[in-house]
């Protein structure tokens, strides 16, 4: 276990985001959107969780953080994670209900539906998509399309492809 400024108590094992959101606040004009991403956690008995999560979230917020981008897992190999649609929506729900930094979630979102529904219930104040955006690289025009929302913005070379509702 580490004994130095940077270990130990959770104070010191956030000290190393913390002191680097500072410093990009301070290198940043306000407008400038700071996103977090934070391994809400490692899946591991004992290991790193969402109630630490929602912690350093707040002093992530107190230091010029502007969203937590919530996500999990991937820091120890053979921990069994049970994947599915929407998976790490929870922790983002946890992150979003007990701290005070807007949330995004991710994890196998790859359906207009269920995005909508994420935002729409507010288990997430957004949503980011990644797999089905390298998937689908139309897949945003195609969401808007499916959830009928009227999107003034389509790329010139794409508005001979456009809907004709």
């Amino acid at each position: 276990e580490r004994t130095d400024d940077y270990g130990g108590p959770l104070e010191n094992r956030a000290r190393l985001l913390l002191e680097v959101t500072e410093a990009m606040r301070a290198a940043v004009d306000d407008e400038i959107v700071i996103f977090i991403r934070f391994s809400a956690t490692d899946w591991a008995d004992g290991g790193w969780n969402e109630q630490e999560t929602s912690i350093v979230a707040d002093w992530a917020l107190e230091r010029g953080a502007d969203v937590a981008d919530i996500s999990a897992g991937g820091n120890i190999s053979g921990v069994k994670i049970t994947v599915g649609p929407g998976y790490q929506v929870p922790l983002a729900m946890y992150v979003k209900e007990h701290s005070h930094l807007p949330v995004t979630t991710v994890g196998l979102i790859t359906d207009s539906h269920l995005a909508n529904d994420i935002v729409a219930t507010g288990k997430a104040d957004a949503v980011m998509i990644g797999r089905e955006m390298l998937r689908d690289p139309h897949f945003a025009l195609r969401a808007a399309t499916e959830l009928r929302a009227d999107i003034d913005y389509w790329p010139g070379q794409y508005q001979w492809a456009r809907p004709k509702n």
